[in-house]
C-alpha cells in the first residue's frame, strides 16, 4: 500500500503547495522515477488547484511525480492507500480547513500529517487549531515543520517558534526549510528543485528537501512483493 503524507494547516501561505511538491520530487528521484513510470503521486485538494497548476508547467519528460486533483472527489480520496502503483502520496491541502467532507476523506487516508509553520508568530494560532482542533481529536500521527525561515533575518524568529513548538509539546521535525527566491520562482518557471539550475544557492535550497526526505524516512526501493510477504509472514509468528 501506498504511504500517504499530508501537509495541513489553517493558514494559507504556510508553504503547504511548495513542501508537497518539492519533497515529492526529491522522492521520486530518489526511486529512479521515469516519465510516466513514478511511483510517487502528488494529490491536491486545494480547490485554487496551485499543485497542479505548477506540476502542469513542468516538461512532461522531466517530472519525477504524477499529480492529481481531486477536491470535489472524497471519494478519490478513499482509495489512495490501495494504490499499488505508488510507493508514496504527497497531499496539498488547501489554506482552510472548513470542507470538513473533504478535510475528514484525506485525514481518513493519510498516514502522517506534516504541519509546516513559518517563524512568525501570526502563525501560531492557526497552527494550535489545526493541531488540537484538527489532528489529536482524531489521533492521526503529525509532525511540525518550520519553513520559510530566512537566515538573513537572524535566528531570534526561528528559536521562538521552536520554543513554541516544543513548550506545546507538538512534535517537531528537525529540518528546517529556508526561505529562498528561487522555490517562489520556481513555479512559474516550471520547475522542481530537482530541476534547479547548477549553483551554490540551488544546491542549499535543494538540500533542505534532502533532508525533509531523510528525516521522515523517504526514499529507497520497495521491497519485492515475495519478499513483503515473507516478511509480513515471519512478523506474524
Amino acid at each position: 500500500m501506498a504511504r500517504v503524507i499530508a501537509f495541513v494547516n489553517q493558514k494559507g501561505g504556510v508553504g503547504k503547495t511548495t513542501n508537497t511538491v518539492n519533497l515529492a520530487a526529491i522522492a521520486g528521484q530518489a526511486l529512479g522515477a521515469r516519465a510516466g513510470q513514478s511511483p510517487v503521486l502528488v494529490v491536491s485538494t486545494d480547490p485554487q488547484a496551485s499543485a497542479v497548476w505548477w506540476s502542469d508547467r513542468v516538461d512532461e519528460d522531466q517530472l519525477p511525480f504524477d499529480f492529481h486533483q481531486c477536491d470535489d472527489r472524497p471519494e478519490d480520496l478513499a482509495r489512495l492507500k490501495q494504490l499499488e502503483q505508488y510507493q508514496y502520496v504527497f497531499v496539498d491541502t488547501p489554506g482552510n480547513i472548513e470542507d470538513e467532507k473533504i478535510l475528514s476523506a484525506t485525514l481518513d487516508a493519510t498516514d502522517e500529517v506534516v504541519v509546516p509553520v513559518p517563524p512568525e508568530a501570526m502563525a501560531f494560532t492557526p497552527a494550535k487549531r489545526t493541531i488540537e482542533q484538527v489532528l489529536e481529536p482524531r489521533g492521526i500521527p503529525y509532525r511540525v515543520l518550520i519553513t520559510d525561515w530566512d537566515p538573513r533575518d537572524g535566528t531570534v524568529d526561528l528559536e521562538q517558534t521552536q520554543e513554541y513548538v516544543d513548550a506545546n509539546e507538538w512534535p517537531r521535525l528537525l529540518t528546517v526549510v529556508r526561505h529562498y527566491k528561487i522555490h517562489t520562482r520556481a513555479a512559474a518557471e516550471g520547475q522542481v528543485c530537482t530541476q534547479y539550475p547548477k549553483g551554490r544557492i540551488a544546491l542549499e535550497a535543494r538540500e533542505d528537501f534532502f533532508r525533509l526526505a531523510m528525516e521522515l524516512g523517504i526514499g529507497g526501493r520497495p521491497l519485492p512483493k515475495q519478499a513483503r510477504k515473507a516478511a509480513a509472514t515471519k512478523g506474524s509468528i
